[in-house]
C-alpha cells in the first residue's frame, strides 16, 4: 500500500464534505490536474480508504428528532453470545449505531426515534429482548453539538 499524503487527504477531506463534485471541481480545490486526481481517487477506492459515498438525510426532517445513547450490559461476552447478540441489534432500525466498548458496560448505541414514548417501546420490546441483554441504561441528547467527522 501507497503511504497517504496531504493531497490524498485533502481529496478524502473534500469528498466528505460533498461526496457528489465533479472530478473536475474536486481536483480545482486541491490544486491537481483532472486526471492525476481521477487516478488518486480510483487508488483510495481501490485500497479501501474510500469505501462508498452516500446521502446524507435529514433525519428531523423525517421527524426522528430524538437521539439516546444507550449503554448495553450482556450477562454473557463468549464469543457465541456477542455473535448472536451482533447478529440481532443489526435487525433494529433505530439503532443508528452499534459500539462494543472495552469498559464497564459491553455495547454503546446511538438510538433515533421520534420522542421518548417511541425509544421506551423500543428499549423495552426490542433492545432488552435481544439474546444476553443484563442490563441498559440510557442518555438522552439535548443538542446535537457536532455530527460527523468534519
Amino acid at each position: 500500500m501507497v503511504e497517504l499524503d496531504r493531497i490524498d487527504h485533502a481529496i478524502m477531506r473534500e469528498l466528505q464534505k460533498d461526496a457528489r463534485l465533479t472530478v473536475t471541481k474536486l481536483a480545482s480545490r486541491i490544486g491537481l490536474s483532472k486526471t492525476p486526481c481521477q487516478v488518486r481517487m480510483r487508488r483510495l477506492e481501490e485500497q479501501g480508504y474510500i469505501t462508498g459515498y452516500t446521502a446524507l438525510i435529514n433525519q428531523t426532517k423525517l421527524g426522528l428528532n430524538h437521539i439516546a445513547f444507550a449503554q448495553v450490559t450482556l450477562s454473557d461476552t463468549s464469543s457465541k453470545a456477542l455473535a448472536a447478540f451482533n447478529d440481532a441489534i443489526r435487525q433494529i432500525s433505530a439503532v443508528e449505531q452499534c459500539h462494543m466498548i472495552a469498559g464497564n458496560f459491553d455495547y454503546l448505541l446511538k438510538v433515533r426515534t421520534r420522542n421518548m414514548a417511541e425509544y421506551r417501546q423500543v428499549l423495552g420490546e426490542q433492545i432488552s429482548a435481544l439474546p444476553h441483554v443484563l442490563q441498559t441504561s440510557t442518555f438522552v441528547v439535548m443538542e446535537n453539538v457536532k455530527d460527523g467527522g468534519l
